[in-house]
């Protein structure tokens, strides 16, 4: 694979972006267009001034150097852990404090009321807690039994 730009992160953790003009472009970010529904596609590279400077169709056609850089700028950027399991919660009325297994690890947090739970499509939702973290539930029918029974009294 031969890509017609480099990227690496400068000393100060800053995305630098080396077009096939060979010019250099500092402060880069990268965005995802449908960051749930298709995280390894729709991928753009934007200058500091928000001019798109790269964009990738499918992650799997970039270099395998560039492919971990945008994952690296990818984590840095994005933070939405995922539930993987419902481990319990102190009332079936809102506020309730659920704990959670995620993606990053055990953790509780506080639902305000069933509205911080919304559904983007019949498999996934979203989950806001009390400070504004989304968590993400990517598959629901694919949780364990106790979790979907806990998640039913929410929905």
């Amino acid at each position: 694979m031969s890509d017609a730009f480099s990227l690496s992160f400068n000393p100060l953790g800053e995305l630098v972006v080396r077009l096939a003009d060979d010019s250099l472009h500092t402060k880069a970010v990268v965005v995802r267009a449908f960051p749930i529904a298709e995280p390894d596609r729709s991928i753009s590279i934007l200058g500091v001034e928000g001019k798109e400077l790269v964009w990738i169709d499918d992650l799997s056609t970039v270099s395998p150097a560039n492919k971990q850089v945008i994952d690296r700028a990818l984590q840095m950027r994005e933070f939405m852990p995922e539930i993987l399991r419902l481990d319990g919660v102190n009332s079936f009325s809102t506020p309730s404090t659920w704990r959670v297994q995620t993606s990053r690890g055990p953790t509780e947090f506080v639902l305000k009321g069933e509205e911080d739970i919304k559904r983007l499509s019949t498999n996934t939702l979203i989950v806001a807690d009390a400070h504004g973290v989304q968590f993400l539930i990517r598959d629901l029918p694919a949780l364990d039994r106790h979790t979907r029974k806990l998640l039913d009294r929410f929905l």
